[in-house]
């Protein structure tokens, strides 16, 4: 590849604004789809997520957490704008 960061973003300002929401819509893909593969990866067995999971079922055996609807109950309501 030869073409710097730099020169693709002064590419990118030269093209019609239809095809800028073009790319821009195909890179959100990308990252949307790296991002997946990311999740998938991390919380797979042995993944970087696992011992987060494996935690989370202690807690949940030992009787330490809420479900999720008590949980909601008991937070501070979210500011009203308006």
């Amino acid at each position: 590849m030869g073409m710097t960061l730099e020169a693709i973003k002064q590419a990118i300002t030269k093209l019609p604004e239809e095809d800028q929401t073009t790319l821009a819509a195909w890179v959100a893909q990308q990252d949307a789809r790296a991002w997946d593969k990311r999740i998938e990866e991390d919380f797979s067995e042995g993944g970087a997520g696992t011992a987060l999971l494996e935690g989370w079922d202690a807690e949940i055996r030992a009787g330490e957490s809420v479900s999720l609807e008590e949980f909601l109950a008991h937070r501070p309501s979210a500011r009203k704008v308006g």
